[in-house]
């Protein structure tokens, strides 16, 4: 029993830790997986901050049940409610994102389980004399640092819940985008006709007045260039929409041809300007408390401040291993012992790998500080760039394009009593839709940069009210 000294002194401290750990965990069980996956956490940031909800597809069943409802919401013009509650129960690319989750509760398990024993045995031989050799051991250090990782993994998972819960944020506000632009795409693209069609009668008619002498060449070549320039225009136009449209469907989860060929039914016009721009005083302070990327940070911080620790405290003692040790030979009493096997820091003493966990975690610690710079930065030039463009898209709504329809009417009077020519009223035609093409584009920004104050936020500004927009004014005949 006096045979190992060093190693009875050496596992005296030991015993009450190692009492206590195996008491706990044998209380508590072995770790088991929880009912949601940490689903509910991202179904219930979804909720709230987006007034949605979101599903994890784990079975054909929920396929089906989630093809379904696509289906039912498809059926009707899709609103971008609508559009952003289909991608978050149908978006691929989310959906992988989800099984993180699967795999960051799968490292906790594992952390909060005890480690399996080990079994050796040996069978040795001479003549008639037989040799049994069998020996159970155990990982003690593993055994005493599981509370440790426990906590490390813990909040790991609880990390991955926060990335994953950014990117359905992040896959809501691009929907919202792609919504917006393709409706602008297929909007703009009808106008476009119109500016072609009024370019192919002026060119048309200055060809046939240019051949009975009734109009110069010059003038001719100009209503020319124009008209190829229009179906230059037109031509990009009607690619931009496709375009935009398959990102749409992308964003959606759709497969197959036909969405792309009409069946995805989207509003004829953007939903019209809120009576007000909204005013957020306190922005970044909202931002801080509210952006998911920099919560996962601290996050990443603290399990790592705990991880340095853990590396400190293990950097002498790295491998210990105990075992029960019973050893049989023909013809003698059976030997029976236990056993012990350390790593003998001679040459390693652990310092690298504290110093790695020290630079892993100054590492983590700048990156807090610079998602926390990033997330004010972004907020404030996302709330400008709203205010900005808000101003711009009711310019346009509100004296733009009313200002060019009075100059149409006064030409259609010109026209009317013959004090203007058609090559007038035609160009007149085409300049009150490039401004209108403008209000367009001014309205799509400001509902682009609308979602991306949002994004900037991690929290919905307000709630789109859908409106009929009258902004494209009269057609002309």
């Amino acid at each position: 029993m006096n045979a190992f000294p060093f190693l009875r002194r050496f596992l005296r401290p030991l015993a009450p830790p190692l009492l206590a750990a195996f008491s706990s965990f044998f209380l508590a069980g072995c770790a088991s997986f929880s009912g949601d996956g940490g689903f509910n956490a991202v179904n219930q940031t979804a909720q709230q901050r987006l007034n949605k909800e979101t599903s994890w597809t784990r079975s054909k069943q929920e396929a089906d049940n989630v093809a379904r409802r696509v289906r039912t919401m498809l059926a009707q013009p899709l609103a971008v409610d609508d559009a952003v509650q289909i991608a978050l129960i149908n978006n691929r690319e989310l959906q992988a994102s989800y099984s993180e989750l699967g795999i960051a509760e799968a490292d906790l398990v594992q952390a909060g389980r005890l480690p399996n024993p080990g079994f050796s045995f040996g069978r040795t031989h001479s003549g008639d004399d037989i040799k049994i050799e069998r020996s159970l051991s155990l990982s003690v250090m593993r055994l005493l640092t599981m509370p440790a990782t426990s906590r490390i993994e813990a909040r790991r998972f609880e990390q991955t819940k926060l990335k994953v819960a950014d990117a359905m944020l992040r896959t809501a506000a691009q929907t919202r985008k792609a919504y917006f632009q393709s409706i602008a795409a297929t909007q703009s693209l009808r106008y476009l006709e119109q500016v072609k069609q009024a370019a192919e009668v002026a060119h048309e008619l200055a060809a046939r007045m240019a051949n009975k002498g009734n109009f110069s060449q010059l003038d001719a070549a100009r209503e020319q260039a124009f008209y190829l320039d229009t179906s230059a225009q037109l031509m990009r136009a009607r690619t931009q929409a496709v375009q935009e449209r398959e990102n749409l469907v992308r964003l959606l989860g759709l497969q197959g041809r036909r969405w792309q060929d009409g069946e995805l039914q989207l509003p004829q016009r953007l939903p019209d300007l809120p009576k007000q721009a909204v005013t957020l005083d306190d922005s970044e302070q909202v931002a801080m408390e509210q952006r998911l990327d920099v919560q996962s940070a601290k996050l990443e911080v603290a399990a790592l401040q705990t991880s340095l620790g853990l590396s400190k405290a293990t950097r002498f003692v790295n491998v210990l291993d105990l075992g029960y040790v019973r050893n049989s030979e023909t013809g003698k009493a059976a030997e029976v012992g236990y056993q012990a096997s350390i790593e003998i820091p001679l040459f390693d003493w652990g310092g690298a790998r504290v110093a790695k966990a020290e630079a892993i975690y100054m590492q983590a610690a700048h990156r807090l500080a610079a998602a926390a710079v990033q997330a004010q930065s972004e907020v404030r030039v996302a709330y400008a760039v709203q205010q900005n463009a808000y101003l711009l898209a009711r310019q346009y709504r509100d004296e733009v394009v009313p200002l060019r329809k009075r100059i149409s009417d006064e030409y259609l009077l010109r026209y009317n009593g013959m004090l203007a020519s058609v090559f007038e009223l035609l160009a007149d035609a085409r300049e009150q839709a490039n401004a209108v093409n403008a209000a367009i584009d001014a309205t799509r920004d400001y509902w682009i940069a609308d979602s991306d104050l949002q994004l900037a936020l991690g929290g919905q500004v307000r709630q789109i009210a859908p409106a009929p927009n009258n902004i494209e004014g009269k057609k002309h005949d």
